[in-house]
């Protein structure tokens, strides 16, 4: 292979202009077109990294040996330093970099180098105090952004109603004192402070690797799977006598625990091969739970580049039902779904009651990821043709399962259609844990966008909470208790999240950022929390709303 050329900032941001699929990893300029509708992770996760320094990211999430082969992507070497940019997909647009400077030459005033806060608080009327002659690239997402280092804007897509001015203004103040709380309590989103935390990072990361935390230790899997094995025989042995409600229990346990084990083989934590580990998770996801490791692969790496951001993660889009934000009071478009969450009357109802429908909503949440599951096989993105083999051995897999769960067990083994009820009831209720447990580190986390200026592993521990519980009790939690952790390095096998956090630890207290950990009892209560506030916040903004109908003022002072 040749010399690489040299490229300069400007040279990247007309490539960008041009409507490239740009990603910086460690000062290569990687063009990622060819491989966008390729990639085994989705195309979403490289949609979120364009126009941004990913090397942090692409570091943790790949092997080696899958870096490596990133090489033939590579067009340039950057020799300028590079700020990051707002892909299009999260509302940036890239403005043309020669009318750029054509512009800057006529104008006294210069772009600030601070960094800019972006946490959805800017309305679209905010777009016309711009430059329109700097906002020539309208994206196919339908929408704006800004120059580099000023406060970028997106417009709301036209299903999303909008508010009068007075509840608007509400909620934005609102949002904006989540944003203000944050700033203050971690650390200075001044470049060279953030650099310092990444460069900290990527210390502790060469540690991580050279101490040997990605060796998976199998005889941990041994310990596993007989614990699985005896779950599952002692099923059996009491449906076979008869035993229903018993035997629908140990079946609800028997899946909580083995989709620990799932999790692992998503993110290549167990052989730290792509298709053993593909296998694995179809068999465990799939064939045994119903579940398809496609559609949740698909979600979960969304979640972990853009964790807690209300329009991009779906994990916290849960609109009617629950609301974890101010944020989504205005109605928000979902970019992983393609869907805009509307708040409605339905929300009004439903979100008053969260604090105390959490619980028994988690107990059948199950059924709620069977849908997503089906609707990803056979409605989801067509698959890459070489993942194509995946979406074909899956529908194999949950076949197997409908057939055997639900026609052999539930419809020809047991007797009649109460039981059968209370059987699929009782099986799925007992899963209530592992859905908590899911959602106990992000719920009562911040959601407040910090903007590009945010190191990657600052979000990550800003947005996520870890679980404090005593060693004998991992495998109840399955390693999800060490969830910060598991985001700084999600290719870590669980069974070395305890012994890494003491690491993260350290990381914590040198760089000033925050490191929260609550205990099971707290961290419930901490969610709980969250949610009576942001219901308390909704009771606010109708009650501004009816004041304005009755009066024609806002009553805000």
């Amino acid at each position: 292979m040749g010399r690489l050329r040299t490229l300069t900032t400007h040279d990247v941001e007309k490539l960008l202009f041009e409507g490239r699929q740009i990603v910086i990893m460690d000062r290569d300029v990687l063009q990622l077109d060819g491989w966008l509708n390729e990639h085994p992770g989705g195309r979403l996760a490289i949609l979120h990294m364009v126009g941004r320094d990913a090397t942090n990211e692409i570091n943790i999430y790949h092997l080696s040996s899958t870096i490596r082969s990133m090489q033939r992507y590579r067009i340039g070497r950057l020799i300028n330093p590079w700020k990051n940019r707002t892909p299009p997909i999260r509302g940036g647009a890239f403005a043309d970099p020669d009318e750029i400077d054509l512009t800057e030459s006529n104008s006294d005033s210069d772009l600030s180098d601070a960094t800019t806060i972006c946490a959805h608080s800017t309305s679209s009327d905010d777009v016309q105090h711009h430059d329109n002659a700097r906002l020539r690239n309208v994206t196919k997402q339908g929408v704006v952004g800004d120059l580099p280092g000023a406060t970028l804007t997106k417009r709301s897509p036209p299903s999303i109603p909008q508010r009068d001015a007075a509840t608007e203004a509400l909620i934005q103040k609102t949002i904006q004192g989540e944003v203000d709380d944050n700033i203050r309590d971690y650390p200075s989103l001044d470049s060279r402070t953030q650099r310092e935390i990444e460069d900290r990072y990527h210390a502790l990361h060469d540690r991580v690797k050279n101490e040997g935390y990605y060796e998976c230790h199998y005889r941990e899997y041994a310990k596993e799977l007989a614990r699985y094995l005896t779950i599952f025989t002692l099923f059996m042995t009491t449906l076979l006598h008869g035993w229903y409600w018993t035997s629908a229990a140990l079946l609800g346990l028997f899946w909580h625990q083995i989709m620990f084990t799932a999790h692992d083989a998503g993110h290549r934590g167990i052989t730290q091969n792509f298709v053993y580990d593909t296998l694995i998770g179809i068999f465990i996801a799939d064939f045994c739970c119903g579940l398809s490791i496609g559609w949740w692969k698909s979600s979960h790496n969304v979640h972990h580049l853009i964790t807690n951001h209300t329009e991009h993660d779906p994990d916290i889009q849960n609109v009617p039902l629950f609301a974890t934000c101010p944020s989504f009071f205005k109605s928000i478009h979902s970019s992983y779904y393609d869907f805009t969450f509307v708040w409605d009357k339905a929300a009004d109802f439903a979100v008053r009651y969260q604090k105390y429908t959490y619980y028994p909503v988690m107990g059948v949440a199950r059924f709620n990821l069977y849908i997503l599951s089906l609707h990803h096989l056979f409605l989801g993105p067509k698959p890459s043709r070489s993942t194509r083999w995946i979406r074909k051995t899956e529908l194999a897999s949950m076949a197997c399962y409908w057939f055997l769960f639900g026609y052999c067990l539930v419809w020809r083994t047991l007797p009649d259609w109460p039981t059968r009820i209370a059987f699929v009831l009782i099986s799925h209720i007992v899963t209530l844990p592992l859905h908590v447990q899911i959602t106990l580190s992000h719920w009562g986390m911040p959601t407040a966008d910090l903007g590009e200026g945010e190191s990657f592993p600052q979000r990550q521990l800003r947005t996520t909470m870890d679980v404090d519980c005593p060693e004998w009790l991992d495998f109840i939690h399955g390693g999800l208790q060490f969830q910060a952790v598991h985001h700084l390095f999600p290719r870590v096998p669980r069974h070395n999240l305890r012994r890494l956090q003491s690491l993260v630890r350290e990381f914590c207290e040198e760089t000033g950022i925050k490191y929260t950990i609550l205990s099971f009892k707290n961290g419930n209560e901490k969610v709980l929390g969250r949610l009576q506030e942001v219901t308390a916040q909704m009771e606010l903004m109708l009650q501004c709303q009816r004041y304005m109908a009755e009066t024609g003022e806002s009553g805000l002072h």
